[in-house]
């Protein structure tokens, strides 16, 4: 007999190349920029970066900070890296230790800040508003800055707000003041619009270089259309006990559910504690693979901070050492999100950053 404690997340790395490849071909003839923030969504960017750079021949990232920054340049080297959130005076260490960083340029506060620093020749990135209402220079602010001020960035780029529907107006509306603003401001500026929903969403988009960031990591960020991204991210853990669920007796936290006749009850190895949402309380699912097929259990009562609850009455041959399936190519954390009224990005980001996991990679 076999006993395990801690859940397992995979991480399909073939997949996660092959979808980068197919938005690079999507993108076309735009640079490709890999987005690693968030400690590449929790996958681990040092691993997600490298594989990138090796097999990928990608040269341009983006991250959140220069903390997150600094050791994937220091590790490849000839590669630049931008950084979303700037700098400021927690980070211009950074930015002087790792040439490869490029700070992204948000308003006229860190534009002066970045002018009276020693590297205020080095090169920076500009963020311009367009609708969002975020990081951005709006259009006064941009009409204040001198003709070097303008000429010093190396890219411009924006962000938009509806990217993943296809016919929202925003996405109009937006291209329109970017094209514009750029026409004005930055004519000779390589530009950047579109993160991995906006590639979807044709050339004028994808202007000079695209951010390609959730949908590599298998999430569908044009969900208008069949994902043709690959899944890269799977869960399970394992069955710590079975036990018989008396007509009338309750379950979990809170007594939210009771049950209405006999059940069986499988209590599986993962919770909140873990990354998963306890909105799927009463509501989620996960799958049991057995020598009989695939079955479908549903999550009863409270997700706690350890352990879920899985009804198994109608899954055969249940015991102590199995492993219940909580994403993987046939439920996806896309689908987790819908269940769990929430969106994949964050479940992908709270998993992956969660120590407990036996992570495991595959090539």
């Amino acid at each position: 007999m076999q006993i395990f404690t801690r859940p397992i997340l995979e991480i399909n790395l073939n997949n996660l190349l092959s979808n980068f490849q197919t938005l690079r071909q999507i993108a076309h003839p735009a640079i490709p920029a890999a987005v690693i923030k968030d400690n590449a969504y929790g996958l681990d960017a040092m691993v997600v970066a490298r594989l990138l750079y090796d097999k990928a021949a990608v040269r341009h990232f983006f991250t959140a900070h220069a903390s997150e920054a600094q050791p994937i340049a220091q590790m490849l080297g000839d590669v630049t890296i931008y950084v979303l959130q700037g700098c400021g005076s927690d980070s211009l260490e950074l930015f002087r230790q790792t040439p490869q960083l490029r700070p992204v340029i948000c308003s006229p506060d860190m534009l002066e800040f970045w002018r009276s620093s020693p590297l205020a020749s080095s090169p920076a990135a500009i963020q311009i508003e367009t609708g969002l209402n975020r990081l951005g220079f709006r259009e006064d602010e941009l009409s204040r800055l001198s003709t070097n001020d303008l000429r010093r960035f190396s890219l411009v780029i924006s962000h938009l707000a509806c990217g993943d529907e296809k016919d929202h107006f925003m996405n109009e509306h937006q291209l329109n003041n970017f094209q514009r603003l750029k026409a004005e401001y930055f004519p000779e500026t390589p530009a950047s619009l579109a993160a991995s929903d906006g590639v979807f969403l044709g050339g004028d988009f994808r202007q000079n270089m695209v951010r390609l960031g959730a949908a590599m990591y298998g999430i569908n960020t044009a969900p208008y259309r069949p994902n043709q991204m690959q899944n890269v991210v799977s869960v399970k853990a394992p069955v710590l006990q079975t036990a018989r669920l008396p007509k009338g007796d309750f379950v979990g936290y809170s007594a939210t559910y009771r049950a209405a006749d006999e059940r069986s009850i499988a209590i599986v190895s993962i919770g909140y504690g873990d990354g998963i949402p306890r909105s799927l309380s009463n509501t989620g699912k996960v799958f049991f693979p057995t020598a009989s097929g695939l079955f479908e259990a549903r999550i009863i009562g409270r997700v706690s901070m350890d352990n879920i609850i899985c009804d198994i009455t109608a899954v055969p041959d249940i015991k102590v050492g199995n492993y219940a399936v909580l994403a993987d190519d046939f439920y996806t954390l896309d689908d987790m999100a819908r269940d769990a009224g929430t969106i994949s990005y964050e479940i992908m980001s709270r998993l992956g950053k969660n120590p407990r996991f036996d992570r495991r990679y595959k090539y």
